[in-house]
C-alpha cells in the first residue's frame, strides 16, 4: 500500500477519486437513512469530527480528503494511518459531493454507528441522562447532544420517532460530542422512562406548564440526585404520557417577557442547573462548601 510523504496510508487506486469513483459514490449513498441503517454506517464532515471519531478506537472505517486538506490536516491522517484506516484523496468536486455544507472544510469520515443498548449505558451508572422524546428537529437534536455532553452527562438517548443520531445536520450540530457520549436509540419512550427509574434516576418532564419550578427544585437540593431529563419537541413538546410517567413537570421560570424558551436553550438550563448541583460539594448540616452554616 503506496504512503503519501506525510505516512498517510494511501488507496491503491491511482488518482485522486473522482465523484464516479465507486468507493465515493457509496459513501454519498450514506447522507440518505435508509442507506445509513442498511450498512450501519455515517459520514462525519470536518477535521473537529474526524479528530473526535479518530479519538473512539474502531470507529472511523476510511477517510477521504482533498489533497491541500490531507496536507493541512496532517496529523489526522497520521493517525487514520496509525489506526489502519484508509485515507483516500478525493477530488474537490468528489469532497462537494460527500459534504452537505457549503462550504466544506475538505475532510469527511466513513464511521460506524456508535448505538448503545439501553442496559449497557445505565448499567455504567449516569449521573445525568437526556431524553430527546420525538425530536425531529436535526439542529436542535445535536445541539442539544453537545449540551449533555458539555454538562457531563453520560447518555444521551433518542427515543421515540426521533431524528436519526447520524444525520449530517445532527452530527454537525453535535461538533464531536457524538463520539464522547452513550448514544441509544429506543422505540418505546414510555418504557426508557420505567428503565431509568428502575436504575435509580429521577426523570423529569421539561414542559412550559409544569407544576415544579426549575429554581425552587435547585433550591431545594432536588437536582443534586442522579437525573434524566425529558425533552420533547418544540413544536409539539412532550407527550402526555411521558409527561404522566415522570417524577415531576419541570418548567423553567421566565423572568422577562419571552414567551418561551427554544428547546435548546432550555435544555441547556435545565442540564446545567443539574451540573451544577451534581458537583456542588456537601458541607457540614448539608451546607454546600463555602457557605456559612450559621
Amino acid at each position: 500500500m503506496p504512503s503519501a510523504p506525510h505516512g498517510r496510508r494511501l488507496d491503491a487506486v491511482p488518482g485522486p477519486f473522482t465523484p464516479r469513483t465507486p468507493r465515493v459514490v457509496a459513501a454519498r449513498r450514506l447522507q440518505r437513512r435508509r442507506d445509513r441503517e442498511a450498512t450501519d454506517r455515517f459520514l462525519a464532515e470536518g477535521p473537529q469530527a474526524v479528530r473526535e471519531a479518530l479519538a473512539r478506537a474502531g470507529t472511523v472505517v476510511e477517510l477521504f480528503g482533498t489533497p491541500a486538506a490531507l496536507d493541512r490536516h496532517a496529523d489526522l491522517a497520521a493517525r487514520a494511518a496509525r489506526a489502519d484506516v484508509p485515507v483516500s484523496e478525493v477530488t474537490d468536486e468528489a469532497l462537494a459531493a460527500l459534504a452537505e455544507t457549503v462550504a466544506p472544510q475538505g475532510l469527511v469520515a466513513v464511521c460506524r454507528h456508535l448505538d448503545v443498548p439501553l442496559e449497557a449505558a445505565l448499567a455504567r451508572g449516569p449521573r445525568l441522562v437526556a431524553v430527546l422524546a420525538e425530536i425531529r428537529d436535526p439542529g436542535n437534536a445535536g445541539t442539544v447532544l453537545r449540551t449533555a455532553d458539555a454538562a457531563g452527562a453520560g447518555a444521551v438517548i433518542f427515543a421515540g420517532d426521533a431524528v436519526d443520531p447520524y444525520n449530517g445536520k445532527c452530527v454537525r450540530a453535535s461538533a464531536g460530542s457524538l463520539f464522547h457520549v452513550d448514544v441509544v436509540r429506543a422505540a418505546e419512550p414510555v418504557a426508557v422512562v420505567a428503565a431509568l427509574r428502575a436504575a435509580g434516576l429521577t426523570v423529569l418532564a421539561t414542559t412550559g406548564y409544569g407544576d415544579s419550578d426549575l429554581d425552587d427544585l435547585a433550591d431545594a437540593g432536588r437536582l443534586a440526585a442522579s437525573t434524566a431529563w425529558l425533552f420533547g419537541s418544540e413544536a409539539h413538546g412532550l407527550p402526555e404520557e411521558l409527561t404522566a410517567a415522570a417524577d415531576a413537570r419541570v418548567r423553567v421560570p421566565l423572568h422577562g417577557r419571552a414567551e418561551s424558551l427554544n428547546l435548546a436553550a432550555a435544555a441547556a438550563v435545565c442540564l446545567y442547573a443539574s451540573a451544577r448541583a451534581l458537583r456542588r460539594p456537601a458541607g457540614p448540616r448539608g451546607h454546600t462548601a463555602g457557605e456559612s452554616a450559621g
